[in-house]
C-alpha cells in the first residue's frame, strides 16, 4: 500500500475562504486539497501539451513537411 505524505503549509485569509468553500457540505478537507492539487496539475500539463501544440503549428518547416508527407501519401492512394 502506497504512504501518503503529510504535508504543512501556511494559508491565507483568500485560501482559507476558498478551503471553506470546497469543504461545504462536509466534504473532508484533505480529500477537498488533494482534488485541488490534482486539478492544478492538470490544467498545468494540459496548458504545456497547448503550448506546444501552438509552437508546432507557428513552425512554417513543420508545416511545410507535413505538407510533403501528406502529398507523398496521396500519390500512393492512386495504387
Amino acid at each position: 500500500m502506497d504512504r501518503m505524505a503529510t504535508i504543512t503549509f501556511r494559508t491565507d485569509p483568500e485560501v482559507d475562504a476558498a478551503l471553506s468553500a470546497l469543504v461545504e457540505g462536509g466534504r473532508d478537507r484533505s480529500r477537498a486539497i488533494r482534488e485541488a492539487i490534482l486539478e492544478a496539475a492538470r490544467r498545468e500539463r494540459a496548458a504545456r501539451l497547448r503550448a506546444e501544440a501552438e509552437a508546432l503549428a507557428a513552425d512554417e518547416g513543420d508545416r511545410a513537411e507535413a505538407r510533403a508527407v501528406l502529398e507523398d501519401m496521396e500519390s500512393l492512394r492512386a495504387w
